[in-house]
Protein backbone atom coordinates (compact mmCIF):
# COMPACT_ATOMS: atom_id res chain seq x y z
CA UNK A 1 0.00 0.00 0.00
CA UNK A 2 2.83 2.42 0.83
CA UNK A 3 4.05 2.49 -2.77
CA UNK A 4 0.53 3.07 -4.09
CA UNK A 5 0.03 5.99 -1.73
CA UNK A 6 3.48 7.39 -2.41
CA UNK A 7 2.90 7.23 -6.16
CA UNK A 8 -0.39 9.11 -5.79
CA UNK A 9 1.36 12.12 -4.21
CA UNK A 10 2.70 14.74 -6.61
CA UNK A 11 6.10 16.33 -5.98
CA UNK A 12 6.48 19.96 -7.01
CA UNK A 13 10.09 21.17 -7.08
CA UNK A 14 11.05 24.64 -5.85
CA UNK A 15 7.71 25.38 -4.18
CA UNK A 16 7.09 27.50 -2.16
CA UNK A 17 10.75 28.46 -2.56
CA UNK A 18 13.84 27.21 -4.34
CA UNK A 19 15.26 23.95 -3.00
CA UNK A 20 11.97 22.71 -1.51
CA UNK A 21 10.26 19.60 -2.85
CA UNK A 22 6.59 20.20 -2.03
CA UNK A 23 4.63 16.98 -1.43
CA UNK A 24 1.16 17.70 -2.79
CA UNK A 25 -1.53 15.32 -1.52
CA UNK A 26 -4.30 16.88 -3.65
CA UNK A 27 -3.53 14.22 -6.27
CA UNK A 28 -4.04 11.50 -3.62
CA UNK A 29 -7.30 13.14 -2.55
CA UNK A 30 -8.47 13.20 -6.17
CA UNK A 31 -7.89 9.47 -6.62
CA UNK A 32 -10.81 7.70 -4.91
CA UNK A 33 -8.93 4.43 -4.32
CA UNK A 34 -5.84 6.12 -2.81
CA UNK A 35 -7.93 8.49 -0.70
CA UNK A 36 -9.96 5.59 0.68
CA UNK A 37 -6.83 3.53 1.41
CA UNK A 38 -5.17 6.44 3.20
CA UNK A 39 -8.21 7.12 5.39
CA UNK A 40 -8.65 3.41 6.15
CA UNK A 41 -4.98 3.16 7.14
CA UNK A 42 -5.25 6.19 9.42
CA UNK A 43 -8.41 4.79 11.05
CA UNK A 44 -7.37 1.14 11.40
CA UNK A 45 -5.36 1.28 14.67
CA UNK A 46 -8.26 2.98 16.47
CA UNK A 47 -11.28 1.17 15.02
CA UNK A 48 -13.42 0.14 17.97
CA UNK A 49 -11.51 2.36 20.43
CA UNK A 50 -13.05 5.12 22.49
CA UNK A 51 -12.06 8.37 20.79
CA UNK A 52 -14.05 11.52 21.51
CA UNK A 53 -12.88 13.74 18.66
CA UNK A 54 -10.56 14.03 15.72
CA UNK A 55 -8.70 17.35 15.62
CA UNK A 56 -7.68 18.42 12.12
CA UNK A 57 -5.10 21.11 11.44
CA UNK A 58 -6.04 23.71 8.84
CA UNK A 59 -6.40 23.12 5.91
CA UNK A 60 -5.69 19.64 4.54
CA UNK A 61 -6.10 18.23 8.04
CA UNK A 62 -9.76 19.25 7.76
CA UNK A 63 -10.26 16.99 4.75
CA UNK A 64 -8.47 14.01 6.25
CA UNK A 65 -9.69 14.59 9.79
CA UNK A 66 -13.30 14.86 8.68
CA UNK A 67 -13.05 11.55 6.84
CA UNK A 68 -11.34 9.87 9.82
CA UNK A 69 -13.95 11.27 12.23
CA UNK A 70 -16.72 9.94 10.00
CA UNK A 71 -15.16 6.46 9.90
CA UNK A 72 -14.71 6.40 13.70
CA UNK A 73 -18.21 7.85 14.29
CA UNK A 74 -16.80 10.68 16.37
CA UNK A 75 -16.78 14.46 16.36
CA UNK A 76 -14.44 16.72 14.42
CA UNK A 77 -12.57 19.66 15.96
CA UNK A 78 -10.99 22.24 13.62
CA UNK A 79 -7.61 23.66 14.66
CA UNK A 80 -7.57 26.97 12.80
CA UNK A 81 -5.25 29.82 12.04
CA UNK A 82 -5.76 32.91 14.18
CA UNK A 83 -8.82 34.99 13.41
CA UNK A 84 -10.82 32.32 11.56
CA UNK A 85 -13.11 31.11 14.36
CA UNK A 86 -16.27 33.11 15.18
CA UNK A 87 -16.57 32.38 18.92
CA UNK A 88 -14.26 32.85 21.92
CA UNK A 89 -11.00 30.99 21.44
CA UNK A 90 -7.97 29.50 23.11
CA UNK A 91 -4.76 30.09 21.20
CA UNK A 92 -1.19 28.88 20.98
CA UNK A 93 1.72 30.72 19.37
CA UNK A 94 4.52 28.81 17.69
CA UNK A 95 7.69 29.54 15.75
CA UNK A 96 8.00 29.30 12.00
CA UNK A 97 11.20 29.27 10.00
CA UNK A 98 10.86 33.03 9.54
CA UNK A 99 8.59 34.35 12.26
CA UNK A 100 5.66 33.24 14.37
CA UNK A 101 2.12 32.02 13.83
CA UNK A 102 -0.90 31.26 16.01
CA UNK A 103 -3.50 28.50 16.00
CA UNK A 104 -6.85 28.51 17.79
CA UNK A 105 -9.74 26.35 18.91
CA UNK A 106 -13.08 27.38 20.39
CA UNK A 107 -13.03 27.59 24.20
CA UNK A 108 -15.88 25.08 24.42
CA UNK A 109 -14.53 22.61 21.85
CA UNK A 110 -13.17 20.11 24.38
CA UNK A 111 -14.49 18.51 27.52
CA UNK A 112 -11.82 17.78 30.11
CA UNK A 113 -10.43 14.30 29.52
CA UNK A 114 -11.58 14.03 25.90
CA UNK A 115 -9.50 11.52 23.96
CA UNK A 116 -8.37 13.16 20.74
CA UNK A 117 -6.44 12.05 17.68
CA UNK A 118 -4.64 14.85 15.83
CA UNK A 119 -4.65 14.58 12.02
CA UNK A 120 -2.82 16.48 9.29
CA UNK A 121 -1.46 15.71 5.84
CA UNK A 122 2.28 16.04 6.41
CA UNK A 123 4.78 15.98 9.25
CA UNK A 124 7.85 18.12 8.56
CA UNK A 125 9.50 20.01 11.45
CA UNK A 126 6.52 19.29 13.70
CA UNK A 127 6.10 22.88 14.89
CA UNK A 128 2.42 23.23 14.04
CA UNK A 129 1.55 19.76 15.33
CA UNK A 130 3.48 20.39 18.54
CA UNK A 131 1.58 23.66 19.06
CA UNK A 132 -1.71 21.85 18.39
CA UNK A 133 -0.89 19.17 20.98
CA UNK A 134 -0.04 21.84 23.56
CA UNK A 135 -3.19 23.81 22.73
CA UNK A 136 -5.45 20.76 22.96
CA UNK A 137 -3.85 19.69 26.23
CA UNK A 138 -4.27 23.18 27.67
CA UNK A 139 -8.01 22.71 27.10
CA UNK A 140 -7.96 19.37 28.97
CA UNK A 141 -7.61 16.87 26.12
CA UNK A 142 -5.74 13.59 26.20
CA UNK A 143 -3.88 13.13 22.92
CA UNK A 144 -4.20 9.50 21.80
CA UNK A 145 -1.98 9.92 18.73
CA UNK A 146 -0.95 12.21 15.88
CA UNK A 147 -1.51 10.84 12.36
CA UNK A 148 -0.16 12.04 9.03
CA UNK A 149 -0.07 10.66 5.50
CA UNK A 150 3.46 11.94 4.78
CA UNK A 151 6.55 12.06 6.99
CA UNK A 152 9.70 13.98 6.04
CA UNK A 153 12.04 12.20 8.49
CA UNK A 154 15.05 14.41 7.75
CA UNK A 155 13.19 17.32 9.37
CA UNK A 156 12.63 15.24 12.54
CA UNK A 157 9.13 16.41 13.43
CA UNK A 158 8.35 12.98 14.87
CA UNK A 159 10.82 13.46 17.73
CA UNK A 160 9.11 16.72 18.79
CA UNK A 161 5.79 14.94 19.18
CA UNK A 162 7.25 11.83 20.77
CA UNK A 163 9.06 14.07 23.29
CA UNK A 164 5.56 15.16 24.36
CA UNK A 165 4.55 11.51 24.78
CA UNK A 166 2.41 11.47 21.63
CA UNK A 167 2.51 8.32 19.47
CA UNK A 168 2.99 9.20 15.79
CA UNK A 169 1.53 7.30 12.84
CA UNK A 170 2.58 8.09 9.28
CA UNK A 171 1.83 6.20 6.08
CA UNK A 172 4.67 7.13 3.71
CA UNK A 173 8.09 8.78 3.95
CA UNK A 174 9.87 11.01 1.49
CA UNK A 175 13.53 11.96 1.61
CA UNK A 176 14.47 15.61 1.50
CA UNK A 177 12.64 18.74 2.55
Amino acid sequence: MSDELKNSIRTIPDYPKEGILFRDITTLLGDARSFRRAVDALVQPWAGSKVDQIAGIEARGFILGGAVAHQLSTGFLPVRKKGKLPFKTLEMDYDLEYGKDTIEIHVDAINSGDKIILVDDLLATGGTAEAAVKLLRSAGAQIVAACFIVDLPELDGRSRLEALGVPVRTLVEFEGH
